[in-house]
């Protein structure tokens, strides 16, 4: 499986964004702005390709996917959420896009989910850094960030 996040409309408060599942749209994306020196809680991760695992939150209390390895970020997440308010770093996912905003969030992420967690290797798990059980995602899984971004004032 190949998870594609094309980078579309950036405002001065969040990024807009396309995932496509094996080259076909999924759903729209909303992260916090690009920046080129990292501030805590406001930043996008850097464009590039990371492997996906799934993982228990202890944030949210149930298993989500989750990035590995996004240089000076920890914790990186894929879940619902409709404003750049709602993520800290991570990735939103919407069936519908406005300006600065996306809905529809919680059944683009239970679509989502159902498909990232239908590879999931059924093995032992082995233990994070942090010490939390995951189980691994197929090898092939993997995130890459693209972008082709336009500013956007309304």
């Amino acid at each position: 499986m190949e998870l594609l996040l094309k980078r579309t409309t950036k405002t001065d408060k969040s990024t807009i964004g396309e995932l496509f599942v094996n080259g076909v749209f999924q759903c729209y994306t909303l992260e916090d702005i690009e920046r080129e020196v990292k501030v805590k809680g406001q930043t996008a991760i850097p464009k590039g390709v990371y492997k996906v695992g799934v993982s228990m939150s202890s944030r949210f209390k149930k298993e989500m996917p989750i990035l590995f390895d996004v240089k000076n970020f920890e914790g990186v997440r894929i879940h619902s959420g409709n404003t750049a308010e709602d993520t800290e770093g991570c990735i939103l996912v919407g069936q519908t896009k406005s300006f600065n905003m996306i809905s529809g969030s919680r059944l683009a992420y239970s679509e989502l989910f159902a498909k990232i967690k239908s590879v999931v290797i059924p093995e032992t798990p082995p233990k994070t850094r942090v010490g939390r059980w995951l189980r691994w995602v197929d090898k092939i899984l993997k995130l890459k960030i693209l972008s082709g971004i336009k500013f956007s004032k309304k």
